[in-house]
């Protein structure tokens, strides 16, 4: 999943998914500086990883986030973000009890 969010076009496909809801890749390249086949290929690497997922209206596809996996990905990093803060209260402490 951090794999497939690691990529800065595929970030910025679920940020506009997140902003805008559910879209065609029509809309979605809209603006966009790469290709439609690229947004393909990139919204595949996205639904492999379960962070969206596409229906058929019609002759379109339209995309859109699966919020349940989203909120996973979210959960993990409070997880470690908690530890961090931890770490550095616990250095905080050692660093205060040290001075003079």
């Amino acid at each position: 999943m951090f794999a497939a969010l690691g990529d800065e076009t595929r970030l910025h496909l679920i940020a506009r998914l997140c902003t805008r809801g559910p879209q065609s890749i029509v809309r979605l390249t809209d603006g966009a500086r790469v290709s439609r086949q690229a947004v393909s290929k990139h919204l595949r690497a996205l639904a492999d990883a379960g962070l969206v997922r596409s229906t058929r209206e019609g002759r379109e596809r339209i995309w859109e986030i699966r919020p349940r996996r989203l909120g996973e990905a979210r959960q993990y990093l409070q997880q470690i973000s908690d530890r961090w803060d931890q770490a550095i209260a616990r250095l905080r402490a050692l660093v205060e009890s040290e001075e003079p």
